[in-house]
């Protein structure tokens, strides 16, 4: 295990070299009826912090403070079993309703209305789901009616009794949910689905044709479907839609070098998926761009036992699912991969993190208590704080990472961005090596004279170590003070398993 040859990487930042914009959605995130994500998660009324609507504002304040750009919901696998019908109008008519997807029970409590009042305090956009598993392209369009009408129409006036006056202007929209996923409520073909998701695309753009649409790509790089179901599905909708979505988690089954090379493993994917659009677009003669909307990613330990459903006759409300306690590692490997998709920004055009609170999220809740950080908040927060302007493409010689099942690792991974109307310029870098520091050695000659303003590493000497409520700022990103800038030269010491941002004012 370790760095291979020598434990040094040289990097070239020149402001010439572009991939493309950052994007702010590129920072979004997962809101789900799933476990604790919304009851007891973002809402609580019998909270001592909850507002009028029943929100936690302790979850309010840290999702500001996340930084999170977008919010997709409601779903997930819960959207294919879904009536949008029943979480409208006065709270004590709507039904409880079994959640086929995670066997539990749904009050109903929350729904579009409140989810719409809860992103306007939050600050994001709506990423709204539609259920095209048990349902299709009517359903479709009367949620969007209610939605984005202002008024006037039966769905539209509805919304209004309901006490939203105005529409919501919901521009992003996902045309169901993995799919070709035999866990899937209604799980179809690629061609089965491909002409759903079309006809309703095509209806949804007869009321709005300037709607962002997201097709269901596949569930994931390891189907037996991926591919070929990216090949039909676009061939069927291509001109229709914007965006189609990837998921991906990473999971540590005990090999940490393994576990650390998530992010090249994320960009192998991506490189697959912009090669089945753009199949279809060659075959097509098409002149549209199709892009990616990667909208599930995260560390998942989804064969540790939080992650498994009720069953039987239990069908609980809101239970404790999906809960992963993060760790140090995780965090630099949450890092890793929003430097990867930042790299990708030329063809990822949007992102969720799965998802925002107590399910595999950075945000924790204790029923009627408190809410904390865990590890995975620092680098997101970080990186949607003060990646802006530009990405910018850099030049990278790194040893490769020796040991885990992958190879060919690099043991760096960064990613610089370019504000020039700010005067910044900030770089981010994960060393991958589970054992091994890294020297980094970046010529910045081309950015002119430059000045550190901050230097943070996040890293431990426990790459396992986890935040809980008792303990959730004994290990936070801390200055790292190795880091110079001199002579057209920008160097750092970067220790093993470690997640680095350098922030530089760019003083010519």
């Amino acid at each position: 295990m370790g760095i291979s040859e020598s434990a040094a990487a040289k990097v070239t930042i020149d402001p010439s070299f572009t991939v493309g914009p950052v994007r702010r959605r590129t920072f979004g995130a997962f809101v789900e009826h799933l476990g604790r994500c919304v009851y007891t998660g973002i809402f609580e009324p019998e909270h001592a912090t909850a507002d009028e609507d029943g929100f936690r504002a302790d979850v309010l304040e840290l999702t500001r403070e996340l930084g999170v750009s977008t919010v997709r919901y409601p779903g997930g696998n819960f959207v294919s079993g879904y009536r949008w019908e029943d979480g409208v109008g006065p709270v004590e008519q709507r039904p409880a309703r079994l959640d086929l997807a995670w066997h539990s029970t749904d009050p109903n409590l929350v729904g579009v209305d409140e989810f719409a009042k809860w992103s306007a305090k939050a600050g994001v956009e709506t990423m709204m789901a539609v259920n095209l598993g048990t349902r299709g392209t009517q359903e479709a369009l009367d949620l969007l009616e209610y939605c984005n009408i202002d008024g006037g129409t039966a769905f539209s006036d509805q919304r209004k009794a309901n006490g939203a006056e105005n529409g919501y202007g919901i521009r992003m929209w996902c045309l169901g949910n993995e799919m070709d996923g035999p866990w899937q409520i209604g799980h179809k073909n690629a061609l089965e689905y491909g002409r759903l998701a079309a006809d309703t695309a095509r209806g949804m753009r007869m009321i709005d044709p300037d709607l962002e649409l997201v097709a269901c790509g596949s569930s994931g790089p390891t189907m037996p479907t991926f591919g070929e179901w990216e090949r039909v599905v676009l061939t069927e909708t291509y001109d229709l839609v914007d965006l189609v979505s990837a998921h991906q988690y990473f999971e540590d089954f005990g090999d940490l070098q393994e576990h650390l090379a998530a992010g090249h493993k994320m960009d192998s994917f991506i490189r697959d998926i912009v090669a089945h659009i753009d199949h279809v677009k060659s075959v097509k003669k098409s002149d549209k761009q199709v892009n990616i909307s990667f909208d599930e990613w995260n560390v998942w330990h989804m064969s540790r036992g939080e992650s498994k459903s009720p069953s039987g006759q239990d069908w609980p409300v809101a239970p404790v699912l999906l809960e992963d306690i993060y760790t140090v590692a995780d965090a630099v490997v949450v890092g890793d991969l929003l430097i990867t998709l930042l790299r990708n920004t030329d063809r990822v055009h949007s992102a969720s993190l799965a998802q925002l609170v107590n399910v595999i999220a950075p945000i924790m809740t204790e029923p009627g208590g408190r809410a904390w950080k865990q590890t995975t908040f620092h680098p997101f927060a970080l990186t949607s704080r003060h990646a802006a302007g530009t990405v910018l493409q850099l030049a990278v010689e790194s040893p490769l990472v020796s040991g885990g099942k992958t190879a060919d690792v690099t043991a760096l991974s960064a990613v610089a961005t370019l504000d020039a109307d700010k005067g910044e310029a900030v770089v981010f870098a994960v060393n991958r090596s589970a054992t091994d520091a890294l020297s980094l050695d970046a010529a910045v000659a081309g950015l002119g004279n430059v000045r550190v303003i901050e230097a943070v590493t996040y890293a431990n000497k426990d790459p396992y170590w986890q935040a809980t409520a008792d303990d959730s700022t004994s290990v936070l990103p801390v200055e790292n003070v190795s880091v110079k800038a001199d002579g057209g030269r920008l160097t750092a010491e970067l220790p093993a398993v470690s997640w680095t941002m350098i922030r530089l004012a760019l003083e010519s």
